[in-house]
Parts: C-alpha cells; structure tokens; sequence
C-alpha cells in the first residue's frame, strides 16, 4: 500500500513537471517581442558601452529604439566640413547649439531656454541631413535618428507605447536630438483618410512633445527636415518654431563646396573655384560633391589608357580644371532642376542664397 502511493506521489510529480515546462515554455511562444526583446537588450549594452555612460534602467520599448542612437563621438561631420551656409550656421549656433551645450546659460526665466523644435526645410540635397549630424555633433548630444518604420507594430497598441519611448530614452540620455528625416511622411497634414494607428501615432507623438515644455531643463530637441514643408500639418508647424530655409547655394557658397569637397584630394594648385562655381548655377551641394567625383575619373580614365599604350606611368595625375569643366558640360546635359514651394506660410529664417547676410520673415 506504501509503495502505491508512493508511485502515485511520483507520477503526480512528475505530471507537475511537465505541465510546468510545457506552459512555461507555450508563455515564451507567446511572447510576442521575446526575440526583439533579447537582441535590444544587447544593443542596449553596447549603447551605452559606446556613448561611456553608466547603464540605467530602460524600458522594453526603450531598448527597441536604442538601436536608432548615434553617439555624436562617431559622427564625422561637421561645420568646417560644410561648404557655405555661413549665416545658417552662425544662427543654429546661437539657437539650438548654445543651449544644450551650455544650459547654465538658459536656466532662468522662461524666454530662455533650450529649442524644443527646429525645421530645416528646402530642395533635395542642400545639405538638410549633413546640417543635423553636424548640430549633434557640435552640441554634443545625443543623435535619436528616428525611423518611422520602426514605430510600426502588427501588434495593437505597441505603436504609440514605441512612440512614447523616443521621448522617455531622449530624456534619460539628454541632450539628446530626435532626428526625423522626411517629416512630412510621417507628420504630414491629417485626413480622414489615414490609417488609424497612423493617426494614433501622430497624436501621441505632438502630446509627448508639448510634455517636454513644460520642463524648462529638458535639453530634448527634435529636428526636422523635408523638402515639402507645405504638407506638414499646422500643429506641427507650431511645435517647430525655428525654421531654416536651406536653398541652393548662391556661387559664393558653390566655391566653398567645391573647397571644401576637393580638401585632401590630389588637385593641380592653379583651380579657379569662383570660376567653377560660376559655370555650376542651379547646383545644389549634392551635385557639387557628384560633379568632383564625375571629374576625378578623368584622371583615372588617362592612367588607364597609357597603361593600355605601354606607357611607363606610375600614378594618375592631379585632377585639373578642365576635368572640373569637362564634368560640368557633362552634367548640364543631364541636368533638370525642379523645386517649389507653396501653400502654408510660418515664421522662418531665410538665407539669401546670393549673400551671406540673412534676413527674417
């Protein structure tokens, strides 16, 4: 009778056993972020391993979005690295720059204190994108470069929980500077026709972002950009009191580019770049960097060729200003320039792309 029951205590044991295994192990399967979860919190290690902080305690949705934090150490750009926009940079100096690099500055009074929302608006490749890596990188902070599509969730609710992520990190990690490119795709003006998670994620994100006003010692700032500033929405717009139109360079500026681009290059000494930038109007800094690449090839393509002849030549030659000609003759032909502006109108600082001097409206 003792050793019956004894086996019956055994085989509910072991019942117990299984039954906790196997539950334990259809809970993990049903944890729907496991995996996610797992690999952020790596990445949150390493974060905080290159950024030479102590670790601190992060939410779930806070090591998701770890991934998208640059250490401003590792960004390679900056002002002196951007040709022109001297007017520009002077003013995200003094605006945005001053005060999350020195906040004993703007600690009193409520009319001082750190941007909590900076536009950079204008055509595609005028340098909007080099413009932000450099603020964080001459302020010191933290780079949130913000992917929309890692907002998105198959699962209800997670969105606007990842959303709010973005903020609570930026807090923790401060200053920090919550970077969205292309603005306008992800805040553009609402409609009754958009999806509704969309919609949610829209509402949370300008919510949490008036949040942060109401600390006046919160050095979160996000930064914008976009090439179509008539499709942000007006909310959003109020929220980003600071704009600065970034058109295309006037030839002074096309001239520093093109220094700028060919510093450490291989270049014949007698260049005449105010002659080069005066062949270059309607070239953005985008196709200036191209037009210098088009033209180192030329040097290339001869080295090649002697090569082929049988010439004794050890190295390609300096790029001269002929191939600078040559690439812009080249470029012309493929060239068509496209770019307005219209609808909504918000304060802004423009810069005069013929003059160095800027002007307000």
């Amino acid at each position: 009778m003792a050793e019956k029951l004894i086996q019956t205590l055994i085989w509910y044991a072991a019942s117990a056993a299984v039954s906790y295994w196997a539950m334990l192990a259809g809970l993990r399967l049903l944890d729907n972020n496991r995996h996610e979860n797992q690999r952020s919190i790596e990445q949150r290690k390493q974060l905080f391993k290159r950024l030479g902080r102590t670790l601190i305690p992060t939410t779930p949705y806070e090591d998701m979005i770890a991934s998208d934090v640059v250490n401003p150490d590792h960004i390679d750009v900056e002002f002196d690295s951007i040709g022109g926009l001297d007017s520009t940079k002077q003013a995200l100096y003094e605006l945005v720059i001053l005060p999350l690099r020195r906040p004993e500055l703007f600690a009193k009074g409520k009319l001082l204190g750190p941007q909590k929302g900076v536009l950079l608006y204008g055509p595609p490749g005028t340098g909007k994108t080099m413009l932000a890596k450099a603020i964080a990188k001459e302020s010191g902070a933290v780079f949130i470069n913000l992917r929309v599509s890692n907002l998105m969730s198959k699962w209800f609710g997670d969105a606007q929980k990842l959303v709010s992520a973005v903020f609570s990190l930026a807090y923790k990690l401060q200053p920090a500077i919550i970077f969205v490119d292309e603005v306008d795709s992800f805040l553009g003006q609402r409609r009754s026709s958009d999806n509704e998670v969309l919609t949610n994620m829209k509402t949370e994100f300008m919510a949490l972002w008036d949040g942060f006003t109401t600390d006046q010692n919160a050095r979160v700032m996000v930064l914008a950009a976009t090439n179509r500033p008539s499709d942000l929405d007006e909310a959003i717009l109020r929220r980003l009191p600071q704009a600065f139109e970034i058109g295309k360079p006037g030839q002074g500026d096309r001239a520093k580019i093109l220094e700028v681009t060919l510093k450490g290059e291989r270049i014949e000494e007698n260049i005449d770049f105010d002659h080069i930038a005066s062949l270059c109007g309607g070239f953005t800094g985008s196709d200036l960097v191209e037009l210098c690449k088009q033209a180192a090839y030329f040097p290339l393509k001869e080295y090649l060729q002697d090569e082929k002849d049988g010439k004794q030549v050890y190295a390609p030659r300096p790029l001269s200003q002929m191939d600078l000609e040559q690439a812009v003759a080249a470029s012309r032909k493929a060239k068509i320039p496209t770019y307005a502006v219209g609808g909504s109108t918000f304060w802004s600082t423009r810069i005069d792309p013929d003059d160095n001097e800027g002007f307000y409206s």
